[in-house]
């Protein structure tokens, strides 16, 4: 393959469906009473597995193209699966199905590629076992065998890595259960697609600061189970994930103009715009519904806020305030941990140097991430330090 560098970049462009949010509208719209359609829902592999596996649990799928007509069972109405499930190399789908299956009166079996059966699991199998399900695995690992209880019980959950996956897979089991569960966050807010996603549907979920002292910020989602809920029609807002890499070559060629439309603007999921700012990236968002705040869009379908951005290229990144600004650690990874990518280029155009710590998370997705970003700036030429947890770009002279 020979790519040619362009001189700028100037249009505009519609993003494929976020991958988060179909994952959760397809799982969501299965457990519903009544049909829903779903339009620009993603073209991922990852997303279509998800579908591929709701049918063999007897939904009923239709795909037209960007569009997705689901025939939703109830919280009851689910079948068991004839074969194994296969969720390709799709850690959403693994996850967040196996929170659906502990409560289901029937056995279930989870596997994946070699990429995903090497992924860890037990993070989900701990919580759902304390609920009530039993669980086997090798080792942690996939393939995992379910054997799922209609009698779950509600739990408190303190979580300790901070995952959207996990959050999800305990709040979807919560669904058949009567009385309060808990999920506590202590790191920082992961995405919380699938809260908007269940509130939007009428589903009673609660969130509350905790207060006790700690380095991080703690917060409890709890959700009241054993509602029934109807399905509704909704679109998929654009990737904002996806969004980053034209932000990002936008920003860094000279008089570049590049509009991005109808992208998802979730405050989980808009840190990277906050980022952006201080390196002197002008990029904005139109058609604000609030002026209080200053990314978030238009509330659209699924609870979720969207809108169209602007990216305007200059002369140049600009150098990050001296100190702990130039790393990015702490509460700010779980809101863009699939933005460190893209970051990490960004970050090595930055004359005052470029860290990224607290992201050992990057290890064990479908490849261990870090290790590619750190391969791939070398490639290029640049000094990168590595790290367990991340990496350093050390400070440029020019």
């Amino acid at each position: 393959m020979r790519i040619r560098p362009a001189r700028r970049i100037h249009g505009s462009l519609h993003l494929p469906g976020d991958k988060s949010i179909s994952h959760r509208a397809a799982i969501v719209s299965a457990l519903a009473r009544g049909e829903a359609r779903i339009e620009n829902f993603s073209t991922s592999e990852d997303c279509a597995r998800t579908l591929d596996c709701l049918g063999q649990l007897g939904v009923h799928v239709e795909r037209e193209g960007t569009s997705v007509v689901i025939e939703g069972v109830g919280l009851d109405g689910l079948r068991a699966p004839v074969e194994p499930l296969d969720c390709g190399n799709s850690g959403s789908t693994m996850r967040m199905l196996a929170g659906v299956l502990a409560g289901q009166d029937f056995v279930s079996i989870l596997t994946g590629d070699e990429s995903l059966r090497s992924r860890p699991m037990r993070r989900i199998i701990e919580p759902l076992e304390m609920m009530g399900a039993r669980i086997t695995s090798e080792d942690g690992r996939a393939p995992l065998h379910i054997t799922g209880n209609r009698n779950l019980k509600a739990i408190s959950y303190v979580m300790p890595v901070e995952s959207a996956q996990v959050k999800s897979s305990i709040l979807l089991a919560s669904l058949g259960i009567e009385g309060r569960t808990e999920v506590i966050e202590t790191k920082g807010a992961t995405r919380d697609h699938t809260e908007c996603l269940l509130r939007w549907l009428g589903v009673t979920i609660e969130n509350r600061a905790i207060q006790d002292g700690g380095i991080h910020p703690r917060e409890a989602i709890s959700i009241e189970g054993r509602t029934q809920f109807k399905a509704r029609d909704g679109a998929v807002p654009g990737d904002i994930s996806s969004a980053a890499f034209f932000i990002a070559a936008a920003a860094l060629l000279p008089n570049s103009k590049l509009s991005i439309n109808q992208v998802g603007l979730n405050p989980t999921r808009t840190r990277l715009l906050s980022v952006l700012r201080p390196l002197g990236v002008d990029v904005r968002v139109d058609s604000l519904q609030r002026s209080d705040d200053e990314w978030r869009g238009a509330m659209e379908d699924f609870d979720e806020p969207l809108g169209d951005l602007s990216v305007r290229g200059g002369p140049g990144l600009a150098p990050l305030e001296p100190g702990e600004s130039n790393v990015l650690r702490g509460t700010l990874i779980p809101q863009l941990i699939d933005e460190l990518p893209v970051l990490a280029v960004l970050g090595s155009q930055v004359l005052g140097g470029f860290e990224i710590r607290d992201a050992a998370e990057l290890r064990v997705k479908e490849s261990d991430r870090l290790r590619a970003i750190i391969e791939n700036l070398r490639a290029m030429g640049l000094e990168v330090e590595e790290h367990e947890d991340g990496l350093r770009i050390p400070e440029r002279t020019q």
